[in-house]
């Protein structure tokens, strides 16, 4: 990308696009297009490919979704694979219509099977049985990079999909039931230790193992993928598997490449709140996948590296969640 090009970023105001707007700016990437959902409704086809016939963006970020964490998707299933798969499908074809030179679309690692080998390689993708909890949002997902891989082998498009690890950091969202597993229990402890109480529950049994990426961490990574000279980036396009014979999806992983447990994470924020009670765990309550660990050789191999460890971020995001209020 060029420090004058047009770049829209979609979702600017959520954890990730947030991030790789601050990520663009640091590095002088000037000429942002930004939109709140008031502004520009991308689950509206309409008013989607008006606003790419009109602005004409060269770099896209499509980071823009309806997420959240295990309860928002067990009460909200037809909300998350509803407006996920129009808000991609809109983008998506928008920017083929008006000729973007590079799209990266964001997605999750809830993508790949609930009992895939750990780390989790780009190619599980599509092996097996997906997590129950958020299957709605995982398929949406995967529609998305079929999407750009479909449009990538008959149009001859650039448009690359990133699967980031579990995220967290400044703008996170601190909804008592909506939100995931490290803002959620930041607010539980911190109100835990303002209120007195003896004891924080957490829900599962503590032993599931889980990745975290600090979400600046995420965008640098994002910036670093999409500024790629061409012959790498377009290594990463993915091939066409009738001719080659070997399943390669435009997909890369990004994150941190070591896990924790639920029980080892909420000591850690026990910690860094100063919350002095009890944790205790209600196992009546789902745990969903056993554990969650990318692979994040292919990333690593172009020579991305993180910056945040766990506890420092960990750090970040309380001080943030104080500043909220």
């Amino acid at each position: 990308m060029e420090k004058n090009s047009k770049i829209y970023v979609s979702g600017h105001r959520g954890l990730v696009g947030s991030a790789i707007v601050r990520n663009l700016q640091a590095k002088g990437y000037a000429d942002l297009l930004l939109r709140t959902h008031a502004e520009l409704d991308l689950t509206n086809q309409a008013a989607t490919e008006i606003f790419f016939q009109q602005e004409k963006p060269d770099y896209v970020f499509l980071a823009a979704a309806k997420v959240g964490g295990i309860y928002a998707n067990a009460e909200s299933p037809a909300e998350f694979i509803r407006d996920n798969l129009a808000i991609q499908t809109n983008v998506i074809h928008a920017a083929y219509l008006n000729g973007v030179k590079r799209l990266l679309f964001l997605g999750s690692s809830c993508i790949y099977p609930k009992l895939a080998p750990q780390p989790m390689r780009e190619e599980y993708l599509l092996t097996g049985p997906l997590e129950p909890t958020n299957r709605p949002y995982a398929l949406a997902k995967i529609a998305g990079i079929e999407m750009c891989w479909s449009y990538n082998r008959q149009h001859g498009t650039k448009y690359l999909a990133v699967m980031p690890t579990n995220l967290y950091g400044p703008g996170d969202n601190y909804h008592p039931e909506n939100s995931h597993v490290i803002p959620a229990l930041i607010r539980k402890f911190h109100e835990a230790k303002v209120q007195g109480s003896s004891t924080v529950t957490v829900w599962g049994s503590g032993t599931p193992r889980r990745e975290f990426l600090y979400s600046e961490d995420m965008a640098d990574a994002c910036v670093f993928l999409m500024g790629l000279a061409e012959q790498s980036y377009a290594g990463l396009l993915g091939s066409d598997e009738s001719k080659t014979g070997r399943f390669e999806p435009p997909l890369v992983n990004i994150g941190a490449g070591e896990d924790v447990t639920i029980r080892e994470l909420a000591g850690l924020v026990q910690q860094v709140v100063g919350y002095e009670g009890q944790i205790v765990f209600d196992a009546t309550k789902p745990d969903g996948t056993p554990r969650k660990l990318l692979d994040i050789s292919r990333l690593a191999g172009l020579g991305w590296t993180r910056m945040v460890g766990l506890r420092q971020g960990l750090e970040r995001a309380y001080t943030d969640f104080l500043v909220l209020g």
